[in-house]
């Protein structure tokens, strides 16, 4: 009897949390004044770049609502796409830009997205970085000094 009214409860309790979550999003549709995140661009083509180069881009956005946009987030899809957002409000009609550094070390096609959460009638919004990454200059050629601290190292035999 216990678990029946405890499942009941969980079940209610579920039901209500999801019920708030759907209603929250819905304020910001129904809201004519809400703010609108509205991009120039949403996909920046870094084309073909050499390994090691700067892998820093931007995307400048447009406040087209009414009320002050708030930016709550920015995440990339992997830790090597770092966003950079305003943490201040962005005013009507006012532009801000979001700078997004992808890491050039690793080599090959890449398409990587930056999730936006803000208070915009779209709560989300997504934006895309794509390119591929040339290998540098090859050092497979190439001799490595050695730095002998002296001349009997561990791994060689003595002659004394």
């Amino acid at each position: 009897m216990k678990r029946i009214i405890f499942t009941s409860l969980l079940i209610l309790s579920l039901g209500c949390v999801s019920r708030a979550q759907d209603a929250a999003p819905a304020k910001a549709k129904d809201n004519p004044n809400a703010p609108e995140i509205t991009f120039m661009q949403e996909l920046h083509d870094y084309g073909t770049i050499k390994q090691g180069d700067d892998g820093s881009c931007e995307f400048k956005f447009k406040n087209t609502g009414t009320d002050p946009l708030i930016i709550s987030n920015a995440k990339g899809s992997c830790g090597c796409t770092v966003p950079t957002w305003p943490k201040e409000p962005v005013m009507k009609g006012q532009t801000a830009t979001i700078q997004v550094h992808y890491d050039t070390k690793r080599v090959g096609a890449f398409t990587k997205t930056v999730t936006i959460e803000s208070n915009a009638k779209t709560a989300t919004k997504v934006i895309t970085i794509k390119g591929v990454v040339e290998a540098g200059e090859d050092l497979s050629n190439q001799t490595l000094p050695f730095n002998r601290a002296s001349e009997n190292t561990p791994f060689e035999k003595s002659s004394k």
